[in-house]
């Protein structure tokens, strides 16, 4: 008898789907595609030679050094790097202990950490619409009930946020800087609400904070988890917030953190043995000695490049985008968030886009729990030069006029 391999399978695998995005990179190697699609960083703005330096100290360095770097280390992680973490988190307002401090194999292991920690089947948790695709893919699997918020140009819209609340979520989870998909970012009176809220009905805050060094335009906003930490003695009480050095670094890296209470962190550190011990340590070594020399640096010269292909596609957009497109303007981030007409559907005009036009876009389906927003599309500028992108819209354009018609 042959196994059947459906029956076998937990519960929960059902919750489990390809991502639009994943797929969509396998385009990004053919040449004629113009890949709006994924959200990834240019590989010419690693600090490559930085890294470079920093193997090459640990493979000159004496024998103990360098069997360190590839031996076993601790499941909390690199203590200099955590180190490093808790100086970062200083500077926006959080004073975090090493005990409330775990660095993960990116943001993506810290939010499949917080869905296995919080969720149990059936139970509700609290989304905006659109939310952030691989954050749907690491809760799904722990069968959650997704209770969904519209947003606005400020961030969530709070009568619709309050009647989700009362209906006691284990959590509301959101990306507050230049949102992915849709590059909004939540005032600062929007996020002093929004933690009233969730205070009063007693409902954690998870805080994706991928891109949130990546601001071109206005002043910076401080963290969620520092306005909570402001409220509770400095101490980090309602909010576990995910950093991550894949969008500002390097993303093969795989390092990642979280913040949270210590009682939470305690928790996830027990995950994070059983999951995979503990993240590469010798990519933590060399991500720690790259950050301690040029983080600050680097940033700068990050958010000007990534400035002129943001503007470059804004730029393209007025200029051929037909009647009745409209679209965000993000003041960071990787990302512009278009919505068409209603009736249009993102996923039959990809397949015409690739086609017809040699354009690749996610649609923004994707980044709804209950798969609406059919017509909306999300656009990335970040791995394209602005010729390059300028083109990309033109042709996109030149097919949603083409279907309008």
């Amino acid at each position: 008898m042959t196994v059947d391999w459906g029956n076998v399978f937990a519960s929960r695998v059902g919750g489990m789907s390809a991502s639009e995005i994943r797929e969509l990179l396998k385009l990004i190697d053919r040449p004629e595609i113009i890949s709006f699609a994924g959200g990834i960083p240019d590989p010419d703005f690693f600090p490559t030679a930085a890294i470079a330096r920093a193997y090459e100290k640990i493979f000159q360095s004496n024998a103990g050094a360098a069997g360190g770097a590839l031996q076993y280390t601790i499941s909390e992680g690199f203590t200099p790097l955590r180190e490093w973490i808790c100086a970062y988190m200083g500077r926006h307002g959080i004073k975090a202990g090493l005990d409330e401090v775990l660095v993960t194999s990116g943001s993506q292991q810290a939010l499949e950490f917080v869905g296995k920690l919080l969720i149990g089947p059936g139970e509700k948790i609290l989304v905006t619409r659109p939310t952030y695709l691989g954050a749907l893919q690491a809760f799904s699997p722990y069968e959650p009930t997704y209770l969904s918020v519209p947003m606005d140009e400020e961030g969530p819209e709070l009568a619709a946020m309050e009647a989700a609340l009362e209906q006691k979520p284990k959590f509301f989870y959101l990306v507050p800087d230049f949102q992915n998909p849709n590059g909004t970012t939540v005032s600062l009176a929007r996020r002093e609400a929004l933690l009233d809220l969730c205070a009063k009905h007693g409902v954690p805050v998870v805080e994706d904070a991928a891109y949130s060094e990546l601001r071109y335009d206005g002043e910076p906003l401080p963290p969620i988890v520092a306005l909570d930490a402001a409220r509770n003695g400095g101490k980090i009480t309602n909010v576990i917030y995910c950093g991550s050095f894949s969008k500002t670094m390097v993303p093969a890296f795989r390092v990642g953190w979280i913040n949270g209470p210590a009682e939470v962190i305690n928790r996830l550190v027990l995950m994070k043995q059983a999951g995979d011990l503990h993240t590469s340590t010798i990519n933590q070594i060399v991500l720690h000695d790259v950050v301690s020399q040029n983080f600050d640096t680097h940033i700068r010269g990050l958010r000007g490049s990534y400035k002129e292909r943001r503007d470059a596609m804004l730029s393209a957009l007025e200029e051929f985008a037909p009647k009745g497109v409209t679209w965000t303007k993000p003041e960071g981030g990787m990302f512009v968030w278009i919505e068409l007409p209603e009736g249009a559907d993102g996923t039959d005009l990809l397949a015409r886009a690739i086609r017809d036009a040699n354009v690749a876009f996610v649609p923004g389906s994707a980044f709804h729990a209950d798969r609406s927003g059919r017509n909306t599309l999300r656009l990335s500028f970040s791995n394209n030069n602005p010729e390059r992108i300028r083109e990309g819209i033109r042709r996109l354009c030149r097919m949603l006029a083409t279907v309008e018609a």
